[in-house]
């Protein structure tokens, strides 16, 4: 059986209950050197086999997976965050499948939803923003043109912006023509919750200037929304003459 486990954004206590102890049982450990946490290795079993799969294709990776399987071994394939978002798992489950290899997923803590944290921020705030948006700038993987970040723009959602920080002045570019204003908060968090986290906070007009001198690499988090900062609504969840299934609306003055 092969586990594909979401490691999470860094934080080696932010890895699931599940997934860590999958990993902790694993004869075999593929992880993804260029952005799991060394220090999840830890967990790993005396006399594990653990491989970094950053120098590996995937028709190596596969073959591993399947002398694991023959020897009767259990295999944790290990990705960062949660491996459903660019986590190129989808190829990697279908050549299990072809070759009749049993699997599961094991879901993680997403960077995105980290730097949420490490911002102490809520994405989605009453009569700011109840959408968000995960995507990328197009680099070496195009995007459809319906997805471009100016098409995107449009919407006025949060938007959480992957693998694109070395294209920070494009994002710029694309994301003010598409209709947010050059006065938009921004922020971009490198390594969420790891100990060298870095957050920078500005205006879509200011951010490059700001981010100068900084060494903020490819692992940075990009967030564009009008909820950084912003005056909104409180929830209607709590308000205390709204009713729910739990709970009565109260008039006012009434306890």
């Amino acid at each position: 059986m092969v586990h594909i486990v979401g490691a999470g954004p860094g934080d080696p206590e932010l890895i699931t209950v599940k997934g860590s102890r999958y990993l902790a049982e694993a004869d075999v450990v593929i992880y993804a050197g260029s952005l799991v946490n060394p220090a999840l290795l830890s967990l790993c079993k005396k006399g594990a086999a653990i491989h970094n799969s950053a120098k590996m294709t995937l028709d190596e990776v596969i073959a591993m997976i399947e002398a694991a399987e023959r020897k009767g071994e259990m295999t944790v394939r290990l990705h960062t965050g949660d491996p459903a978002i660019y986590g190129a798992i989808q190829e990697q489950m279908d050549a299990l499948e072809k070759r009749g290899i049993g699997y599961d997923v094991i879901p993680g803590v997403s960077s995105f939803l980290a730097t949420a944290a490490a911002l102490k921020q809520e994405y989605t705030l009453p009569g700011i923003s109840q959408t968000v948006i995960i995507t990328r700038n197009e680099g070496r993987t195009p995007v459809p043109d319906r997805e471009r970040l100016r098409s995107l723009a449009a919407h006025q959602a949060t938007m959480c912006i992957f693998l694109s920080i070395t294209m920070l002045d494009t994002v710029v570019q694309e994301l003010i023509a598409g209709g947010y204003e050059e006065t938009t908060p921004i922020a971009i968090v490198q390594r969420a919750s790891w100990p060298e986290q870095k957050i920078v906070r500005a205006t879509l007009a200011t951010i490059s200037k700001e981010i100068e001198g900084m060494n903020i690499d490819r692992t940075a988090m990009i967030v564009v929304s009008r909820c950084l900062g912003a005056d909104y609504e409180l929830s209607r969840l709590y308000a205390p003459e709204f009713s729910h299934g739990f709970r009565k609306a109260r008039k006012p003055g009434k306890e």
